[in-house]
């Protein structure tokens, strides 16, 4: 496949992320727009205009507008700002290859394997560099604004790397993005900052290099690194070009060429219409590739509006239904969850907040071009994410841009605007092999792989331990407790063979296991679940990555609870398998209290347990774990030691040093039919999964084997199986594999929701031995129901609902 960016992240401090804005929150519309694009190439006073207006409009986008540089968080982002500037302008030297001293890229064997990245990337270094300079000089409170000095070192700076290596004569080597995306991008937004000390014969070498490395062509088709977020870049290069260039024709392409971005796909990249983002083919990607197509879109729709390329029509809606449907869903207080930036998580200098913060100010902008309503609720929604983010507040984000933080801070001083609270709702996308579990006070997401969804990313050398993030790994946190789990240098410091909830072979693995950019998927096709909306089953069939690892593993999200089972564990690998109940990170001090059915361990680290038959166990601050019928559970306090090298080359060798606490269950060495059974109960008390694990009426596991999994809770009216292959569960039966959900509720109807995650049914039955008088609704998918002693629904062909779940209401008898 063609090599994607290197170390991408879209918090870029030197404004690579820039979003826009004033303390008002809104953008000046361009006025004096011709209504109708002219020739390309023929300028009338108007269009003269409207180019200048365009090159204002993404200035503020640039640097923002309405703010105060004395006030705080600004006066530090500005010195910072102009502190990087002036180190840049201090230390630059034209050479031959190279702007600033060992930094060259003057590739002496250029082409396009992994060797000639490094040259590449330290080219669009170059430019990143000269726009952070631009940007000092152009931003007040920089201590540099206006210096000429910087101006004009701007200036050698663009021309340098004109004549060297970026233009119309050089084949391009190293990775396609820093050509194509990153230097244009760059090259672009500081001809904007700059435009008037830009002579017209600069502009135009400067644009015929764009032209020379972004033809027309790269928007011939939506293939290859033509899509997604990619896509988006692109069309940001040109549109920007064809403003700094006066060409309509150019903005008129590249605004044309997001349409394809906005359509919801059925496989491949893009947004699928369950709110699954997916990039490089089978990676999730919404806190990666996702965030920089909202953050590209949203920039690009808020430069056009208003202009003769405004776009519009039903895919801008499209779009801004991703918000609520694909965004939304995975931020939690302030962090986007880990499970859907895949290769991010390697990168030292950000984390799960720092990832969420500029796509919190995304929503706000993108919001501007919503309706009245949309935007009142996204605005609420992010407002409680900013307030209840105790660990790492926005704001308090030194590498945040300062627009991104002028928006942000502005919503913050409005008080108009109410926090919205953390939702109730479960949400499954089975297009992804995710799902995120919400209650007011915590919050779960499951991670998974399947025969469509990679195991891992590894590639750039990024993200070479995570080939058990796809392992079932269970991550949760809580409303005000937790919220630094993922966040304080967990992923170069824990064992990678015991995230929480995986089951995984010890069988040693090797870094980037799978091959640079091998993206290895299992052949397991029944992954997914079924969901109401408030609870749900999820399962998945477990395939080792390069182990003969298999296992049925199902979770049933609850009111405070996730209800954990694991069956038909087996392997031949000569190791042995685990399954990791939790592994909470202490950062570098912590040591909270375990207690196991009623008795405190040790706090000594490096102290080990293994308990023969517990029937509960509790963290201190963190949570409790009930163990229906006993089970042998090990227990480890370790401090562990790694590097953001060990799982990033691009990484500080530096040693960390953690400590974590370690609940597991050991299947042995080549288990054959092994198993687990426990429930997790985020932020309970001792006292409560004491409770909890005596209370014999409050849970019902109706079935634990790998030909089916299930669970009653009487209290919520709720039974719900994953049937592995058909068969009957209590008074449900099955014909065929599939997930069933069943809600009885006080007004004397039932909802059952069915689905078909390996999505291979063509044709399912579905009997639940109720009395049932009379089905109230149903889908299309439905070909026959009756009623009376029982209720038995016949289903059509599933193969294409993609794994969604399918909802049948009825009345009882």
């Amino acid at each position: 496949m063609p090599s994607p960016w290197p170390r991408r992240t879209f918090l870029h401090a030197a404004g690579g992320g820039a979003l826009a804005l004033g303390l008002t929150g809104t953008l000046a519309h361009p006025s004096g727009a011709s209504e109708v694009p002219g020739d390309a190439g023929t300028f009338t006073a108007t269009s003269d205009a409207e180019f200048a207006t365009l090159r204002g409009t993404w200035r503020d986008l640039i640097l923002g507008t309405g703010f105060s540089p004395t006030a705080e968080p600004f006066r530090t982002i500005l010195s910072t700002l102009g502190t990087t500037a002036a180190g840049y302008l201090a230390t630059m030297a034209p050479a031959s290859g190279s702007l600033w001293p060992g930094r060259s890229w003057a590739d002496p064997e250029p082409d396009l394997d992994a060797e000639s990245y490094a040259f590449s990337a330290t080219m669009n270094d170059g430019y990143n560099r000269l726009r952070t300079m631009a940007e000092a000089y152009s931003q007040p409170g920089t201590g540099l604004t206006g210096d000429t000095g910087l101006r004009d070192a701007v200036l050698t700076g663009l021309d340098h790397l004109y004549s060297e290596v970026y233009n119309e004569h050089t084949t391009r080597y190293g990775n396609w993005y820093n050509w194509q995306i990153g230097a244009p991008q760059a090259l672009m937004d500081t001809c904007v900052l700059m435009y008037d000390h830009l002579s017209a014969s600069r502009i135009a070498d400067y644009c015929r290099a764009v032209d020379a490395f972004v033809p027309d062509s790269v928007f011939a088709s939506y293939t290859g690194t033509s899509t997604g977020a990619n896509r988006v870049d692109l069309c940001r290069g040109v549109v920007l070009r064809g403003i700094v260039g006066k060409d309509r024709a150019k903005i008129t392409l590249a605004s044309q060429a997001l349409a394809p971005v906005f359509p919801y796909v059925t496989s491949g990249d893009g947004f699928y219409d369950d709110g699954s983002f997916v990039q490089h083919r089978n990676v999730p990607y919404i806190g990666g590739y996702g965030a920089v197509l909202h953050d590209g879109v949203g920039r690009l729709l808020a430069l056009l509006r208003g202009s003769s390329w405004e776009v519009t029509g039903p895919g801008t809606q499209l779009f801004l239904d991703t918000i609520e449907k694909a965004v939304a869903p995975f931020i939690h207080n302030g962090l986007i969850m880990d499970n859907v930036s895949s290769r991010g998580i390697s990168r030292i200098g950000t984390n799960e907040h720092q990832r969420a913060h500029g796509l919190m100010a995304t929503i706000l902008l993108v919001g501007q071009g919503a309706s009245p309503e949309e935007n009142a609720r996204w605005r609420a929604m992010v407002k409680g994410w900013l307030q209840r983010d105790y660990y790492y507040p926005a704001l308090k984000n030194p590498s945040l841009s300062l627009i991104r933080a002028s928006l942000l801070q502005a919503l913050q001083d409005d008080t108009s605007v109410k926090a919205a609270p953390e939702p109730v709702e479960h949400r499954l996308f089975p297009n992804m092999a995710r799902a995120t579990h919400r209650r007011r006070d915590w919050a779960a997401s499951f991670s998974m792989a399947s025969n469509r969804i990679a195991h891992y990313e590894f590639g750039n050398g990024e993200h070479a331990r995570g080939y058990h993030t796809g392992a079932g790994w269970l991550s949760w946190w809580g409303g005000d407790f937790g919220l630094e789990q993922y966040s304080d240098a967990y992923w170069p410091t824990v064992d990678p063979y015991r995230l929480p909830g995986i089951t995984a072979s010890r069988k040693p693995l090797a870094d980037g296991e799978g091959g640079n950019w091998g993206q290895p998927m299992p052949d397991a096709a029944w992954v997914g679940g079924t969901t109401d909306g408030e609870y749900a089953a999820i399962g998945q069939h477990l395939k080792g990555l390069s182990s003969t690892l298999d296992a049925k593993k199902s979770w049933f999200c609850l009111d405070d609870s996730v209800v954990c089972l694991g069956a038909g564990i087996t392997a031949t690998d000569g190791h042995a398998v685990e399954t990791t109940v939790d592994n909470r990170a202490l950062g570098a001090t912590g040591a909270p209290v375990l207690t196991v059915d009623g008795r405190p361990q040790p706090l000594t680290q490096g102290w080990t347990a293994t308990f023969g038959d517990a029937e509960w166990a509790h963290i201190a601050g963190h949570a409790g774990y009930v163990f229906p019928g006993g089970a042998k559970l090990g227990a480890v306090r370790e401090e562990r030691t790694g590097s953001w090298r060990d799982i990033n080359t691009g990484g500080s060798p530096d040693p960390i040093t953690r400590r974590y606490l370690t609940l597991f269950t050991d299947h042995g060495v080549d288990p054959a039919g092994g198993g687990y059974a426990y429930v997790l109960l985020p932020g309970a008390s001792a006292r409560a999964t004491a409770h909890r694990a005596h209370d014999r009426g409050r849970l019902r596991i109706l079935a634990n084997s790998g030909a089916q999994q299930g669970v009653r809770v009487p209290k919520l009216g709720l039974t719900a199986v994953n049937f592995w292959s058909a068969g009957t569960v209590e008074r449900l039966r099955a014909s065929a594999p599939a997930s069933v959900l069943v809600r009885e509720h006080r007004n004397g109807t039932a909802t059952l929701v069915v689905s078909d995650p390996a999505r291979q049914a063509t044709s399912l039955d579905i009997v639940w031995n109720r009395r049932v008088t009379k089905v109230l609704s149903k889908p299309a998918t439905v070909t026959a129901a009756t009623t009376g002693s029982s209720l038995r629904l016949a289903f059509g062909d599933l193969t294409g609902q993609a794994g969604a779940p399918q909802k049948v209401t009825v009345r009882l008898g």
